[in-house]
């Protein structure tokens, strides 16, 4: 995740090498495209700090025609209201979980589907593939489309600050906040838990106050947002897996030459593997940092889980929402569902 550090004397030498014209011409913030990119994740996650990098790229290779700024934590707004943003063009990109864009593209959320991807194989072979061609097309429907490849929220799993969660009987009537996603919620509710969707921006606080029991999350956003502070146990379920799409307003992307669009494109791909591979080396480490900030983990067998849902009408409700060919694009990576 780190980057090497320069020292004085090279970026003295780059700023020396840098020809006269273009810095007389170009002052510093005179680009010619100025765009925001905002985010809902915390400065220190992988999202921020690979997406910077992927800025400050585009911002060099452009010469400085195009200064994308970063605004991450929600800064402009909550994720339902930087949606709304991309939407009509106030903010040109968002990065936007899959969950939380089924709100407005329904098909954002088959990836979400619960236990529909055993590991990473399988979630990039539908990502990069059949699967996340056709929700990019979907998206493309819309006032807004993607401009990169799929980044990586990680695998979600389920904290608790009261009961430890074992088995499917453990949730039934369980006070868990969800994300304002339609899948989410109907997968606790299907295996009887008590689910409500809120903001992510007011988790922890109804997390401190009880108003909630517990959270599901990927670990690197119980680390970065300090949820371990007002939870006591996490349960390794991994019932879903969460990506994030970085989404552009048409209008905006469609107004960069061509050139620009393609240097997007491009750095932010770039940042994206790199970002794919943060996730999995700090879901590593994490489970080890967040045991020693008083976190217990609970290794549990996904199988009942997987096979409690599939004794209600989760999956054939869903396929009938999705459609057959949504459907079958799924289940080309995740087997038979329904």
């Amino acid at each position: 995740m780190s980057t090497p550090t320069l020292s004085r004397r090279t970026l003295l030498a780059g700023a020396a090498s840098l020809p006269l014209v273009t810095i007389l011409r170009r002052p510093a913030n005179a680009a010619e495209f100025e765009y925001k990119l905002a985010t809902g994740q915390d400065p220190t996650h992988p999202v921020n700090l690979r997406a910077q990098e992927a800025l400050n790229r585009i911002r060099e290779a452009s010469g400085g025609r195009l200064d994308i700024k970063l605004f991450p934590a929600n800064q402009l707004g909550s994720d339902t209201d930087l949606l709304s943003q991309v939407r009509n063009g106030s903010v040109e990109f968002f990065n936007l979980s899959t969950s939380i864009l089924a709100t407005f593209i329904p098909a954002a959320s088959l990836p979400n589907t619960g236990f529909a991807f055993k590991d990473y194989d399988a979630v990039w072979a539908a990502m990069d593939g059949g699967l996340g061609n056709y929700i990019r097309e979907q998206i493309a429907k819309t006032p807004i489309q993607t401009v990169s490849k799929a980044w990586d929220n990680g695998f979600r799993h389920i904290t608790s600050s009261t009961r430890e969660i074992r088995t499917p009987e453990d949730l039934k009537g369980f006070k868990i906040r969800v994300p304002p996603a339609p899948m989410l919620t109907s997968l606790f509710k299907a295996l009887e838990a008590g689910a409500a969707p809120l903001n992510f921006n007011e988790l922890y606080s109804a997390l401190q106050t009880k108003i909630f029991e517990g959270q599901e999350n990927p670990l690197a956003i119980t680390a970065t947002t300090r949820l371990y502070e007002v939870q006591k146990s996490c349960s390794l379920t991994g019932h879903v897996w969460d990506g994030y799409w970085i989404l552009g307003n048409k209008r905006a992307f469609q107004r960069l030459p061509e050139d620009l669009r393609a240097l997007v494109t491009r750095e932010l791909d770039r940042s994206a593997d790199d970002q794919r591979a943060d996730i999995v080396r700090l879901s590593a480490s994490l489970r080890q940092e967040l045991t020693a900030k008083g976190i217990t983990f609970i290794e549990v067998n996904r199988d009942p889980f997987r096979d409690a849902l599939g004794r209600t009408t989760f999956y054939k409700d869903w396929r009938a929402k999705f459609g057959d060919a949504a459907w079958g694009h799924l289940e080309a990576v995740s087997g038979k569902l329904a």
